[in-house]
């Protein structure tokens, strides 16, 4: 499989696994929704918004513009749920088309950009892209850990389920 066809298949499987996640959140109350459940970001929508925060406002940023825009990994960006649950869509679905975008030489080189401070750095393109998709993992595993000890239905969001779902977008 080439790169772009990974690629693909990671970023489909991120817009598939966020958006199964946000289904099972939508149906918390307020309050288990914004309360410490043990997670390092302190809540399910503490968690939510880093997640927004890292893969969206920076990463994204960094692979489809090359710079770093200034804001705060533990910024609470949206206050609201609802718009919380269609910013992070949207941004999940906005990569499948900048991954088709990348010229094939781009997969071998680096991801070239300016820091928040104005300084240039630059890291291996591939590899920068795979842990984007793996933070996003990381931060969605951490929501299914914090609704399973909310007693709460808790969604299959294995990769190895993702391939072998017929209905999976």
């Amino acid at each position: 499989m080439d790169a772009v066809a990974h690629f693909t298949q990671l970023a489909r499987y991120n817009v598939w696994a966020t958006a199964r996640l946000l289904d099972a959140v939508r149906a918390l109350p307020d309050g288990d929704y914004r309360r410490d459940v043990g997670l390092f970001f302190k809540s399910i929508h503490g968690t939510l918004n880093h997640l927004l925060v890292g893969e969206h406002h920076l990463w994204f940023v960094r692979f489809a513009e090359g710079i770093s825009p200034k804001v705060a990994l533990d910024a609470e960006l949206e206050p609201d749920l609802a718009q919380l649950d269609a910013r992070l869509r949207e941004g999940a679905a906005r990569w499948v088309p900048l991954i088709a975008s990348f010229k094939p030489d781009r997969w071998n080189g680096t991801l070239d950009y300016t820091t928040m401070r104005g300084k240039a750095a630059s890291l291996p393109f591939a590899a920068t892209l795979a842990h984007v998709f793996n933070h996003g993992t990381h931060h969605r595993g951490q929501i299914t850990a914090a609704l399973t000890a909310l007693g709460q239905p808790c969604p299959e969001l294995d990769f190895v389920y993702f391939l072998q779902n017929p209905t999976k977008p």
